[in-house]
Formats: structure tokens, sequence, C-alpha cells
């Protein structure tokens, strides 16, 4: 989960879910993602908005979505058909041919660290499947990148509101990359377990440190943070410098210090002074 703007903070664990495609626990990857969604996400109603990539662009998906009355900026395929206004049946990317943007701003691309000059058109569309639906097919075109095609059922009236769903959708590349960190960093990917419940434990064990990780990039903890990187895991690149939420240094930065200064498990189990309290050394 991560907040619309920075100032929000880092993105945090909100829940994960393991499942494989082999052995007595197989299954799929659709039927476990709406397990996922409606088991647990749709305690959080319409106080959050759902992003997705292009992965999930279908009718499928997006009737579920509809049909629980989610909010949510869904990347759509430029080849996949809508209707538009007048009730024509084509290409999203037909759709928006032609047809200039409403207004235009130099924005920050995460993705490439780079100003960006980009311009915003929102549509009404509906879906062939789901015709007595609104939705709204928010396009944003850059140079030298392929344009964005939002879908949303959110209303959009202004220039603003379409700004606001390119946003939404941009701040998704800070999960992509929390996403990388865990398999790179924490093998999330490459589990060397062949027995279901050993590795749901290291798993388990995995997902603990990582969401301990994100705590720490929060902006209390900032202070903490720049000590641990500097003592245990220095460097003076200029891009280094310059990352905000250092995941891979800290990572690095704590494993150095706990095998210079090994914590003493033993004395948690241990009462002090016996009124029933851990001492920590």
């Amino acid at each position: 989960m991560v907040g619309r703007s920075v100032q929000l903070g880092p993105p945090l664990l909100a829940v994960m879910r393991w499942w494989s495609s082999r052995g007595a626990k197989a299954s799929f990857k659709r039927d476990e993602e709406g397990k996922l969604l409606v088991e647990r996400l749709l305690v959080w109603g319409r106080s959050v908005v759902h992003l997705f990539d292009q992965g999930f662009a279908s009718a499928f998906w997006l009737g579920v979505l509809l049909a629980f009355g989610l909010r949510f900026v869904l990347c759509w395929r430029g080849d996949y058909q809508l209707f538009d206004a007048q009730g024509n049946r084509r290409k999203a990317w037909r759709i928006a041919l032609g047809k200039r943007g409403w207004s235009e701003r130099i924005i920050w691309g995460s993705r490439r660290a780079q100003w960006v000059h980009a311009s915003v058109l929102a549509l009404a569309v509906t879906h062939p499947d789901y015709r007595d639906m609104p939705l709204w097919l928010v396009v944003c075109r850059s140079k030298g990148r392929t344009p964005w095609y939002l879908l949303t059922a959110e209303p959009i009236t202004t220039d603003e509101d379409a700004w606001r769903v390119v946003f939404a959708y941009m701040r998704r590349w800070q999960i992509e990359l929390s996403w990388r960190f865990d398999k790179s960093e924490l093998a999330f990917q490459s589990p060397r377990l062949w027995r279901w419940q050993e590795r749901l434990k290291l798993l388990a064990m995995a997902r603990l440190s990582y969401a301990f990780l994100l705590q720490l990039l929060a902006p209390r903890y900032e202070v903490l943070r720049l000590w641990l990187v500097r003592t245990f895991c220095h460097r003076t690149g200029w891009h280094l410098r310059r990352v905000k939420l250092p995941l891979y240094r800290l990572r690095a930065a704590l494993s150095r210090l706990w095998q210079r200064y090994p914590p003493c498990f033993a004395a948690l189990g241990r009462p002090r002074h016996g009124k029933g309290r851990v001492a920590l050394t």
C-alpha cells in the first residue's frame, strides 16, 4: 500500500498470499487473486484506490471490480475494444486518435528519473460486456513513450480529475520497486524448500523482515536510518545519495550491524527483577 503523494510516507506491507502452481497445493493465479480481493481487501471498501497494470486488463477482472463497487485505476490495452460516447465499438487507441489533450504539465517520471512533458485527456466509454456501467478512459501522452490508457469508474469532469488518476497510477512504480527488492534481496521468488509447510515458514520470516524494513523507512526513523547506512553501509556515489528509500543499503547495514554486535536471543525469555519483564542486550 502506498500513499497518493510522497508526503504520505513510504510503501507499507498490507497483505500477502502465497500460492503454487505445482504439487498437492496447486492452484490458479486468477483464483488466488480473486480470493485475496474478496477475503482481505474488500474490508477497505472505497477508502483506497486499487491499481492494476495491463496484466489485469480483461472483462473478467473489470466485472469483479464493478460488481463490488471498488475504486480502481486499470491500465487498459490500446488494442482492446470499448464503446465510445457515440456508441461505436472501437479499439481504445482509435477512440483517442486525433483528440487533443485537455491540459499539459511537466511531471517527474520516477521510472526514468527525468522530467517529461505530458498531456492528459479523458473520454467517456463503456465496456462491451457492461454497457450499463459508465467508465472513463484517461489517456496520458508524453514524448518518446507509449500512451497510457487508464480505465476507471471515477467521475471525471475537469482536467484536475484526470491528472489525479494519472498521478495515482504513477505511484504504482513505488510498489514495483519494492517487489523487485523482495525478489532480489529476500529471495521471495526462489525459496529452496520442497515441502509446503517449511516453505510457508521461511516465507513468513521473509515477510516479517520485509515489513520491518519498510517500517524503518518512515520519517520518524530518519536519524536512525541515516546512522545505519553511513556507519555500516557507507557509499559516496552521487546516485546513491539521491535515493530516498535506501532499502538495499538498509538491509546490508542491519546485516553488518548484527554480525558485529550479535543480539542475545536467549535473554528474551529471561525475566528481570521478578516482574515478568524481559532483559534485552
